[in-house]
């Protein structure tokens, strides 16, 4: 029993450390899930709690496998474990069941789960966790209680600063698909073998009042008793997807962009503000004024908004302004504003408002 203790000990650290360390590297990926979650269950009113909770949970995640893991407050880090599993797991029970949120994020966009493999992972989890807990009595402290609240502690906030770092500096590792070095358009590729969508379609008809739901099996194609109502596809398979499949760019008079930008053999910077109401005034005058440098450097410069073009022509100061989805912004940069320099179609630098160089480095990195 000792060494199935020991082993479901490493276990739970090991992945609640993972699990709090990817969602710190991208907290904002981790505060649009908890909007994502808000929407589903109605509970929009919170969603300005979205990236405090999502920093909250992360740090909790890790100061709890930390302890489990180390053994130092050891108890503390088991009923962590505990009461986090006693939540998520009936939530991620009703997940499954009604899939209102196709990936629950549990490991940020590191690792992509579906609900139901998610379910199946915090079985795991409790059930380890139900074992540590029977041998929580022989559980002994390893150094002073005030010395391993200073290490706990001390974790914690590191890893604080680690998150907020990460918040203002862009992840330190890039898990989505427009990483530096990504060529676009190869990324949106569709192999000409790679697997369609599949759906079940069911056909509605109605005969005397009776409705009744047929298959393209069965369906009374010669039959003209019956009286056709409807029909209904559900997905039961899906397809190949590119990692990019929802990048388009749209100018101010409705001209699709995205081809000019993705074959232009010379530098595009791409300023990209998934709200421009949400981001500060302060950081977008200074990316218009760098939209200034490049056009008069021979640099194409393009504004990426999913505002409204009544917002976007307010600002009227010459620059171009040009419409993207906005779960595609998001995607792109975890930055409002963000920045990413394209050559040729190929991503060779990304920034967040705070990390990008000012005009004069800018100027010598494109020389």
């Amino acid at each position: 029993m000792k060494i199935i203790r020991h082993i479901s000990r490493i276990i739970i650290g090991l992945v609640f450390i993972f699990s709090g360390a990817v969602k710190a590297i991208d907290p904002l990926g981790s505060a649009y899930k908890f909007h994502d979650y808000f929407m589903a269950f109605n509970m929009g009113f919170l969603d300005k709690l979205s990236l405090p909770l999502a920093i909250l949970l992360c740090t909790l995640e890790f100061i709890a496998g930390f302890s489990v893991l180390t053994g130092l407050r050891l108890k503390t880090g088991l009923w962590l474990v505990m009461i986090m599993m006693i939540i998520f797991t009936p939530l991620t029970l009703v997940l499954a069941l009604t899939n209102p949120v196709s990936d629950c994020g549990c490991f940020g966009d590191a690792v992509h789960l579906t609900n139901w493999q998610t379910f199946g992972k915090n079985i795991i989890l409790l059930a380890a966790v139900i074992i540590l807990f029977s041998g929580i009595k022989q559980i002994k402290q390893r150094f002073k209680k005030s010395t391993e609240w200073i290490a706990i502690s001390s974790a914690g906030i590191l890893f604080i600063l680690f998150a907020v770092f990460n918040l203002r500096y862009l992840p330190v590792i890039d898990f989505l698909p427009y990483k530096t070095g990504v060529k676009i358009s190869e990324k949106m590729i569709i192999p000409e073998d790679a697997p369609a969508d599949i759906y079940e379609t069911t056909f509605i008809y109605e005969k005397e009042g009776d409705r009744k739901e047929f298959t393209i099996d069965n369906y009374p194609a010669n039959d003209t008793s019956w009286k056709f109502i409807d029909q209904k596809s559900v997905l039961i398979k899906k397809g190949f997807e590119p990692p990019i499949h929802d990048f388009s760019i749209t100018g101010a008079e409705g001209d699709d962009m995205t081809q000019q930008v993705l074959t232009n053999p010379g530098y595009t910077l791409l300023m990209i503000t998934k709200k421009l109401q949400e981001a500060s005034t302060e950081n977008l005058a200074s990316g218009f004024e760098l939209g200034r440098f490049c056009l008069s450097n021979g640099i194409d410069f393009l504004i990426l908004t999913s505002s409204g073009s009544d917002e976007s022509k307010s600002y009227d100061n010459g620059l171009k302004f040009c419409s993207t989805d906005e779960t595609t912004l998001k995607t792109m940069i975890r930055s409002n504003p963000g920045y990413i320099l394209l050559k040729d179609g190929t991503i060779i630098g990304k920034w967040s408002h705070a990390g990008c160089p000012d005009k004069e480095s800018f100027g010598k990195m494109i020389r």
